[in-house]
C-alpha cells in the first residue's frame, strides 16, 4: 500500500519499540489469564453469567486490540518510512534540436515532415515542466541557436513556428552547438551540486551531408555526461521532388541508434505523426520528472492516531474509561 521495503526506513532502530508493544500484549494475555483462573473460583455460576453476560466476553478485548494496533502504527511511523516519489524537475537542461533540411519538406507524413514536427515539437515544449531550462536550435547546411536555455516557454514556441527549410544537413555541427550552449549555460547555474543536469533531444529525418560526424561529437557528450535522445523521423518510402527529379529520402535509423549509443542516451523512431507525439510525451515525463525518495510516514501516523482514538472511544463506550 504504502511502496515500502527494509531499504526504506530512514532509523530502523525505532523498531525496537516493538518489543515493548509484544511485551505489553503477552502481559495483557497473562493477565487475562489470571482474571479467567479467578473468576472460574465464583461458584455460583447463574449469578455470574448475569453479571458478567456473554456477549461482553470479546467486546472488552476490542479496545486493547486496537491500542496495540495504533501503538504499532506509531512505532512505524517513527521509523521514517521512506517511498519513491515522482516529482518534476527543477534543475535541468534540455536543447531541443530540429533538423530544417530540404528532406523535411517529403509528404509521407502529412502534411509534411516539417509540419508535422512543429505540431508535436510544440506540444513538448508547453508540456515539459516549468522547472527545465529549455533551448532552441534549427539546422540545415549550418546549426542556428535560436533560443538559448530558459524557462520561458513562450520563445522556443514561437520560434518552432518560425522554422524554415535549407539545404544540407549538418548533424554533428548541431550537436557540437548544442553541447556548447549546455555547457556554456551550465557554467551559470553551477552550483554545490556541480552543473544541472542536461539532455539533447535531437529530431531529424537524413542522413548527414555536411560538418561534423554526429557519432564522434555523440561521444564526446558521452563522455561530457549529456546524452542524446535521437528520433530518426520518417519513412522508408519519403519523396522530394528538385527540379523535376524525385530523391528518395529515407529516415537515417542507423546513424541515429549510434547517436544514441555513442552518447548513453536512447533511440526513437517515428514513421507518423502519431508516433512523433508519442515520443515527445514519453521524452518530456523522462525529462520532466525524477524519483526521490521522500517521507512516507505520513499515513502511518494518521492510521496510529485513528486506531488510537477508536480505541479510547471503543474503551469508553463499553468500559466506561479509557484503556
Amino acid at each position: 500500500m504504502f511502496g515500502l521495503s527494509l531499504r526504506g526506513f530512514t532509523a530502523p532502530w525505532w523498531f525496537l519499540l516493538a518489543l515493548a508493544v509484544a511485551v505489553l500484549v503477552v502481559v495483557y494475555l497473562l493477565v487475562q489469564r489470571r482474571r479467567r483462573r479467578y473468576v472460574m473460583r465464583f461458584t455460583n455460576l447463574e449469578l455470574l453469567e448475569k453479571v458478567i453476560p456473554k456477549r461482553q466476553n470479546w467486546v472488552r478485548h476490542v479496545p486493547p486490540a486496537l491500542l496495540a494496533v495504533a501503538l504499532i502504527l506509531l512505532t512505524v511511523a517513527l521509523t521514517g518510512p521512506t517511498s519513491e516519489q515522482r516529482v518534476p524537475r527543477n534543475r535541468a537542461t534540455v536543447m531541443l534540436v530540429i533538423d530544417v533540411s530540404l528532406s523535411m519538406q517529403a509528404t509521407d507524413i502529412k502534411p509534411t515532415r516539417l509540419d508535422a514536427a512543429k505540431k508535436s515539437a510544440k506540444s513538448f515544449t508547453e508540456g515539459l515542466t516549468k522547472g527545465v531550462n529549455l533551448g532552441l536550435i534549427s539546422f540545415a547546411g549550418s546549426a542556428v541557436v535560436l533560443v538559448s536555455p530558459t524557462v520561458d516557454r513562450k520563445p522556443v514556441a514561437d520560434s518552432i513556428d518560425t522554422l524554415k527549410l535549407g539545404p544540407a544537413t549538418a548533424t554533428g555541427d548541431a550537436l557540437n552547438a548544442a553541447m556548447a550552449t549546455i555547457e556554456s549555460f551550465g557554467k551559470l547555474l553551477t552550483g554545490a551540486d556541480g552543473p544541472p543536469p542536461a539532455r539533447i533531444v535531437l529530431m531529424t529525418d537524413g542522413k548527414k551531408t555536411v560538418g561534423a560526424e554526429p557519432v564522434e561529437v555523440a561521444t564526446r557528450a558521452g563522455k561530457a555526461k549529456i546524452p542524446v535522445s535521437a528520433i530518426a523521423f520518417g519513412t522508408d518510402y519519403g519523396t522530394i521532388e528538385n527540379e523535376g527529379r524525385v530523391t528518395n529520402v529515407p529516415a537515417d535509423v542507423e546513424t541515429m541508434k549510434e547517436i544514441a549509443e555513442a552518447s548513453g542516451g536512447d533511440f526513437h523512431k517515428a514513421d507518423t505523426a502519431e508516433q512523433l507525439q508519442k515520443v515527445y510525451d514519453t521524452l518530456g515525463e523522462q525529462i520532466g520528472y525524477e524519483t526521490k525518495e521522500d517521507d512516507a510516514s505520513r499515513p502511518w501516523l494518521m492510521l496510529g492516531t485513528l486506531a488510537l482514538i477508536v480505541a479510547a472511544g471503543t474503551s469508553l463506550i463499553f468500559g466506561q474509561r479509557l484503556p
